[in-house]
């Protein structure tokens, strides 16, 4: 009878076929998200206008749907421990679908703000799963690489909301871009059919002819036996990877600095993705331009996002996420100022590559930062943290909006979070990292058929 360790097998795995339609469709469902977070910034001069909403009451409209992630990831994170991860994905998608799209025959801000809730209960949910399946299925040498590829999905979905927005508002009005939400809707047969389950959860279930298949498509070299036996590695069974984990091992100092720097940048990208349309509209721009400039932040995004794990792969990533926490600082405040249109377009994909980039390479660092057994608590907390900085954002800046100070004001708020961002970042002990750790993770890999491989052991 052999025995074989799931872990190690998708470890060691070859990038191929398989791994690439995981990446598809989460990085595809991360777009979804991406699209229903950016569409209420896009919008939020036309619903302001048409309801006739002050701007303290907007800010507190943005957040609802932020409020809903919180509890989305903590009910729709543990729920999948029982019904599945691929299950638990669906439910999300539906509910972000279902109740963006909704948004749209709202004629009050208490009713926008409730069914922007009960959407963000998908949109908060969704995210640590996708992390999670990313994570498992990735091999060990790309999963950072593959991570920051995924989450380049929310620049993308951003783009999609800019793009559709600039038509659809001038067009059908701001309830068409929120209709538009409901079309992931379709694809969900589509992810049951094609997302693979979590390996833990058919080990749990006794599921072996399943777990069977998956092996031999993350694997080709693996040919199932009717005796393999499949197994977790026993840290890897942590019950519910607890809280004080993240603080053993002298991890504490840097957990909270992790935290930090998360909360700072999630302030930082929630508030522009809901006031840059407005800002700019308020300085003299066109709502057309404005919302070129939300497409030139998703651009920039997805460049930051990518050259960043570019960099990271190449450089100690530590400091490659302090230097784009201070490109963020100096992008932002110079927005404030009047400039040449070229160059006012060039600061904002900067802004975009060093605040939604930067959150997606901290996404990356977090995930290299723990022991496996912790990592999804350790991400999970970050975000958990940070969406507190997302949900002040929005109510903050729109604070200082109504008090109508002058733009460089506002975008010097937007800043001061990077300053801070960057000092957590340098504050972390990376000497305790998981990956700084490992003493043995530069030693070739034995090749397929060697003994050493373990990839079925005995």
């Amino acid at each position: 009878m052999r025995q074989i360790d799931l872990h190690k097998l998708a470890d060691e795995a070859r990038f191929n076929r398989f791994h690439g339609l995981v990446l598809f469709w989460c990085a595809l469902i991360i777009v979804f998200d991406g699209y229903d977070l950016s569409v209420v910034g896009i919008a939020l001069p036309s619903i302001m206008a048409n309801m006739g909403v002050q701007p303290t009451n907007a800010g507190f409209m943005v957040s609802s749907a932020l409020f809903g992630m919180m509890f989305g990831a903590i009910f729709l994170g543990t729920i999948a421990d029982r019904i599945g991860r691929r299950w638990a994905i669906v439910i999300c998608v539906a509910l972000f679908s279902v109740f963006t799209a909704a948004a749209g025959f709202a004629k009050d801000p208490v009713t926008f703000g409730v069914v922007r809730f009960l959407a963000g209960l998908g949109i908060g949910g969704v995210m640590p799963n996708v992390v999670a399946q990313m994570t498992e299925y990735s091999p060990k040498k790309m999963r950072a690489t593959l991570v920051t590829l995924m989450f380049s999905g929310y620049a993308v979905g951003g783009i999609i909301a800019a793009l559709l927005g600039k038509g659809l508002i001038e067009t059908y009005g701001w309830q068409s871009v929120f209709f538009a939400a409901g079309m992931p809707l379709v694809l969900i047969p589509f992810i049951l059919k094609y997302m693979p389950e979590s390996m833990p959860f058919l080990l749990a279930r006794g599921r072996t002819e399943e777990l069977k298949k998956i092996a031999s498509r993350l694997d080709p070299s693996y040919q199932p036996l009717a005796t393999d036996r499949f197994v977790v590695p026993p840290a890897d069974r942590a019950a519910g990877a607890p809280i004080r984990h993240l603080f053993q091992e002298g991890r504490g100092f840097s957990t909270v600095m992790f935290w930090l720097a998360f909360f700072m940048c999630l302030f930082m990208v929630f508030a522009l993705s809901s006031w840059l349309t407005k800002l700019m509209a308020g300085a003299g721009y066109s709502l057309g331009s404005a919302l070129t400039f939300v497409l030139v932040l998703n651009a920039g995004a997805m460049v930051g996002a990518i050259g960043g794990g570019w960099l990271a792969d190449r450089f100690h990533i530590k400091y490659v996420l302090a230097g784009m926490y201070a490109l963020a600082a100096i992008s932002l405040t110079l927005l404030g100022y009047k400039m040449p249109t070229p160059v006012l377009f060039v600061l904002i994909g900067l802004a975009g590559a060093s605040t939604i980039g930067t959150q997606i390479v901290a996404n990356a660092y977090t995930g290299q930062f723990y022991p496996m057994a912790v990592r999804a608590t350790g991400l999970g907390w970050a975000l958990g943290v940070g969406r507190s900085g997302a949900i002040l954002a929005p109510i903050l800046i729109g604070v200082l909006v109504g008090m109508n100070l002058p733009l460089q004001q506002n975008f010097m708020a937007i800043a001061i979070p990077a300053v801070i961002g960057m000092v957590a970042v340098l504050l972390i002990n990376h000497g305790r990292s998981a990956s700084a750790q490992v003493v043995d993770a530069d030693r070739p890999r034995a090749e397929p058929g060697d003994d050493g491989k373990q990839l079925a052991g005995s």
